[in-house]
């Protein structure tokens, strides 16, 4: 089983490219973040079209998840980060699918820091991790997995001058991140690219792309059930340079099958 992240930055324009990577790499399941719409502006029928069924937390402008997935319609468990009631931000998904717990997070950027949008970075990471050690207590097959807008270690950054003053790579950000591996997660991607130099991310401009001036900012987090049954994982980097791409890349694991 193919269970992928894709912050496809805007689902409007990128609908043609989101179906063209669907059909032709087919994940079982694909969680998008950044999809700037609302709810009523979701284009569910797009994906029926071709056999994935959505659910989806929307947000006028910015912001956004949805999971889909093949054949079946994914059950929503949570949907928003819980521990503040007086956040607004579609940021998080959680899913129950192919006997599987999916937590689809788009994680705050935090810029500039430090500043009021670096603290509530911070702050949604400690709720994550409250959340993350919920589920973990539950011991079922588990995957967090989307945009966490951290660049975890130096060798997950192309110029580490060039990223150092930012939210990504600071180190309050990167302590964070590493609290959650602490706790019993593993960073699929990491794992298996212990020598680092795997990107998802290439900004629009500077020809960082062209110039593979790239980082890693999408994870995918395995639960110790899950973490067991990883076959493989990657980057669908090619999807980057096509017309009108999102600035990121998708990524994915690859499961065996439970015994």
């Amino acid at each position: 089983m193919r269970i992928a992240s894709f912050n496809i930055n805007g689902i409007k324009a990128r609908l043609p490219r989101l179906l063209e990577w669907l059909e032709e790499t087919r994940p079982a399941v694909a969680c998008l973040q950044e999809i700037k719409i609302q709810d009523e502006g979701f284009p569910a029928a797009e994906f029926e079209k071709i056999g994935y069924h959505a659910v989806w937390h929307g947000q006028k402008g910015f912001n956004g998840v949805a999971v889909l997935a093949d054949g079946t319609r994914p059950q929503v468990v949570q949907q928003g980060l819980p521990g503040d009631p007086t956040d607004e931000h579609a940021r998080y998904l959680e899913v129950e699918v192919f006997d599987t717990r999916i937590a689809n997070i788009y994680l705050p950027n935090g810029n500039p820091q430090p500043g009021p949008k670096f603290d509530y970075k911070l702050a949604w990471m400690e709720r994550l991790r409250a959340r993350m050690r919920t589920i973990m207590a539950e011991e079922v097959p588990a995957v967090v997995l989307g945009d966490y807008n951290v660049i975890p270690t130096d060798r997950d950054v192309w110029a580490l001058k060039a990223m150092a003053d930012d939210a990504l790579m600071q180190p309050e950000s990167r302590d964070a991140y590493m609290r959650l591996l602490a706790d019993g997660w593993t960073d699929a991607i990491a794992t298996h690219n212990p020598a680092g130099g795997v990107w998802t991310f290439w900004d629009y401009q500077a020809g960082a792309w062209q110039r593979d001036h790239g980082f890693r900012i999408d994870h995918a987090l395995l639960s110790p059930e899950l973490a067991d049954q990883l076959k493989a994982c990657g980057v669908d980097k090619e999807y980057r340079g096509r017309e009108k791409a999102s600035d990121h890349a998708p990524v994915w694991i690859e499961l065996h099958p439970a015994d």
